[in-house]
């Protein structure tokens, strides 16, 4: 091999990761392990046990790809047929290596067994191809360099998978050695309280100018539920100058999008506002109704967070408004519990009774029932005190099905907090 490896496919054997049962868990490893090497995955497929389809899929990939992994099919049953296929397809045969097999003879040894004759498959190996070690299971990888590319074989299970290619991918392992001196360099922009459309308009003009040139910027804009991520990406072999460009790059969107931007550093939201708390040292506390809970499961997902929240409670009929808040229950009846007027004294009820610094509170409508033509599914008022600022409420119409109202009920919550904060 001369050319260093710059991109690769994945493909994931096995019929059973095409139902509903079994997703391949493989990938996102692989991507990071690539990625550190400068190698960008281009592309994922899931194929079952057909060794033709499997054999259509790999060509594909080896015309696109320097690299190829494969992951799974490599048990000892008759429909494990990767090794097969690969073969096929590179026009190499199998033969069996005999100190593979004593390997796995000694492994059910280890265990009080005979070793079952089917796992003579297991030690099948291409002409020319390299055997790699396997730990931690029965199966060897394969390693074959075929026409200035790599085609890497390796076992389905992640506990097997895992060491396996992070060895590849350490310093003087096969990969390692094929990847050249360039690198990917990423950075991250998140935003929320705009549309992945709006973030677009915002921000083509900008990073359009970056597409050309012998060193160009990918830009991957990303809609999430709640929030829109922006990630920059280059390809260098000189790190201060890529992480510099990145930056530069990155404050110009920043500055576009102005305060919608919330963090720059991965941090989540939850996270982003719980560290603005603990850094002034105030308490939070959230009165729930159609959220039910899940703001407050947000915030407490945050490892450390009970250095700022203190509770909560989950009001989700009338009379445990009135009962838990102290809610007047003619305040619901002239004005409803989705409500400017309701969710104010939600606020100052979880204020009262926890004696939090920032209280939030949340009514609303999440569906798929119990809208009217005045409040509609999706109709959400949200309270929020903070200290130095006059209570806030707000009624916001949220687009979706019910989890997806939920969502953005906390996450507009979350982010006006954030923002009065300052």
């Amino acid at each position: 091999m001369t050319a260093p490896l710059t991109t690769a496919e994945v493909i994931a054997v096995g019929s059973e990761l095409l139902g509903s049962t079994r997703l391949d868990t493989n990938s996102l490893f692989i991507s990071d392990q690539l990625r550190r090497l400068g190698i960008e995955l281009k592309g994922k497929s899931v194929v079952g046990d057909d060794r033709v389809r499997l054999g259509d899929v790999l060509g594909d990939a080896l015309r696109r790809a320097d690299l190829v992994v494969l992951t799974g099919g490599l048990g000892p049953t008759d429909d494990d047929l990767t090794r097969e296929a690969v073969g096929d397809v590179l026009g190499l045969e199998l033969s069996e290596d005999p100190a593979i097999t004593a390997g796995i003879r000694q492994r059910f040894e280890r265990r009080g067994l005979p070793m079952p004759e089917v796992n003579r498959r297991q030690a099948m190996v291409h002409r020319g191809a390299r055997s790699l070690p396997n730990p931690h299971g029965s199966a060897p990888g394969i390693l074959i360099a075929t026409g200035g590319k790599l085609v890497v074989l390796l076992p389905g299970p992640p506990r097997e998978l895992q060491p396996m290619l992070a060895a590849l991918c350490a310093e003087g392992g096969a990969i390692a050695e094929h990847a050249g001196r360039e690198r990917l360099y990423t950075v991250l922009l998140f935003t929320t309280g705009l549309s992945e459309s709006r973030v677009e308009e915002l921000v083509q003009p900008i990073y359009s100018t970056w597409r050309d040139g012998t060193e160009p910027i990918s830009t991957t804009i990303l809609a999430t539920p709640g929030q829109v991520e922006i990630h920059l990406t280059m390809r260098s072999s000189d790190d201060a100058h890529a992480k510099e460009r990145l930056e530069r790059s990155r404050a110009q969107l920043a500055a576009a999008l102005g305060d919608c931007v919330f963090a720059t550093d991965g941090r989540s939201l939850p996270q982003v506002v719980g560290d603005v708390l603990r850094e002034r040292h105030l308490t939070f506390a959230a009165a729930e109704s159609c959220t039910g809970g899940l703001l407050l499961q947000r915030m407490t997902d945050v490892a450390g967070s009970s250095d700022y929240v203190t509770g909560g409670v989950i009001a989700y009929s009338n009379e445990l408004k009135i009962q838990l808040l102290g809610v007047d229950s003619s305040l619901l009846d002239t004005h409803g519990a989705v409500s400017e007027a309701a969710a104010a004294a939600m606020v100052d009820g979880i204020r009262e009774r926890t004696g939090a610094d920032v209280c939030v509170s949340i009514t609303g409508v999440a569906g798929p029932g119990g809208g009217s033509e005045a409040k509609p599914v999706g109709t959400v008022v949200i309270g929020v005190r903070v200290p130095g600022h006059p209570l806030s409420v707000q009624t916001h119409r949220f687009p979706g099905g019910r989890e997806m109202v939920r969502l953005q009920s906390s996450q507009m919550a979350l982010d006006r907090v954030r923002r009065m904060l300052g």
